[in-house]
């Protein structure tokens, strides 16, 4: 298979292994100091080439930049905004540090420092966070997995790095009284998209982007099968973020309230807004959903900091405290499973504890009656 040779060198004399490939190609690996490392590498070559697991030496050269660039374009099944996301990250922090790196050289533990450094920032970077974090460590850890699939390396040295931790930022939940309070502070015609927010769970894309041919008051469902999202400031307009339609009830005193919004609109104009233009998310910090949070924070001290999106996880709160089960709220958040809907918002679900062993009580309180 193969066979093992000396020279000379500045630096005394250094071996090198002479091998054939799988394909038959002459191949040969320089600078061993020793004949058994030399050697080492010769079976080492046997046993990966008989398991099928042999890397060509010549295709770890590529570099990340080249790698990466392949790999972003593979990603166009992701939604936009994820999409964005991802690229973001390959430009502002991996293609800056590890582009012009070729694969084979890079190494776990300068991963592990970089990592580090993301974290912690320096002299003339901020700390990231760790969601920017661990997103610039996937998309680096996904390039490598490829080109360890590729034969390119033989294991990906991004893989068994330690990682920070995501802190669970607390949720904020209104209470239906506070609905009210912070519906009675808007300014504007918003209304109703606060309260379709606030008892239908949709996403702020997913409301937006309703139709009049979506809103179905017969029955009041309303048929989620468009999100509208924005991206770069442009709106991006596609399918919900699971890819699938669902069917949304609504409480029937909204019911007046999204005929009106319909009203003189064609069914396949927006419900919310002009019926044109998609409503543009309030930033952060100012506009009008900002300004009527304060407004009610003034008047209600124990009224929480929410943004619209919380307003997603009021109505979660509004239909567990109902007593909808996991299932149908599930359903109505349009969730991959009832599994992740308990995840999601165990929280709410903990005083349901107490129920069950009250009920447990009772339950034991009552046979033992007839054993008495």
């Amino acid at each position: 298979m193969g066979s093992i040779s000396s020279y000379e060198t500045k630096d005394g004399k250094r071996y090198r292994a002479h091998y054939r490939d799988p394909e038959r190609r002459n191949r040969e690996k320089a600078g061993f100091k020793r004949k058994r490392d030399a050697e080492e590498f010769l079976a080492g070559v046997v046993v990966t080439s008989l398991k099928g697991e042999y890397v060509d030496p010549s295709q770890g050269k590529a570099t990340i930049r080249d790698l990466g660039t392949e790999w972003l374009a593979n990603q166009a099944h992701l939604k936009p905004s994820s999409l964005s996301a991802i690229e973001v990250a390959w430009r502002v922090h991996v293609e800056p540090i590890w582009g012009p790196r070729r694969v084979a050289e890079i190494q776990h533990s300068e991963i592990q420092s970089w990592l580090s450094r993301l974290a912690a920032g320096g002299p003339t970077s901020k700390p990231k966070s760790a969601t920017v974090t661990l997103r610039a460590y996937g998309v680096l850890a996904s390039i490598m997995d490829v080109a360890v699939r590729d034969r390119r390396i033989s294991v990906n040295p991004a893989r068994g790095i330690k990682l920070p931790r995501k802190s669970k930022k607390k949720r904020a939940y209104l209470s239906a009284a506070q609905v009210e309070l912070l519906i009675s502070k808007l300014r504007g015609n918003h209304a109703t998209l606060i309260y379709t927010l606030a008892y239908t769970g949709l996403r702020w894309g997913e409301a937006t982007g309703l139709r009049v041919e979506a809103v179905d008051d017969r029955r009041r469902r309303l048929l989620v099968q468009e999100n509208a999202v924005s991206i770069g400031g442009r709106i991006v307009v596609g399918t919900p973020k699971t890819h699938e339609r669902r069917s949304v009830p609504y409480p029937a005193f909204l019911s007046e309230m999204l005929i009106t919004e319909c009203a003189g609109k064609t069914p396949q104009q927006l419900v919310f807004g002009d019926g044109v233009v998609h409503k543009v998310a309030p930033k952060s910090g100012v506009g009008w959903f900002w300004s009527a949070v304060q407004r009610a924070r003034l008047e209600d001290p124990a009224f929480p900091e929410v943004t619209p999106h919380d307003l997603r996880h009021t109505a979660a709160s509004l239909a567990i405290s109902s007593g909808a089960n996991p299932k149908a709220v599930q359903r109505m958040l349009g969730h991959a499973s009832a599994a992740m809907t308990l995840d999601t918002y165990a929280d709410l679900f903990e005083d349901d504890l107490d129920a069950v062993s009250d009920r447990m009580d009772k339950v034991r309180a009552d046979a033992f009656v007839g054993f008495s």
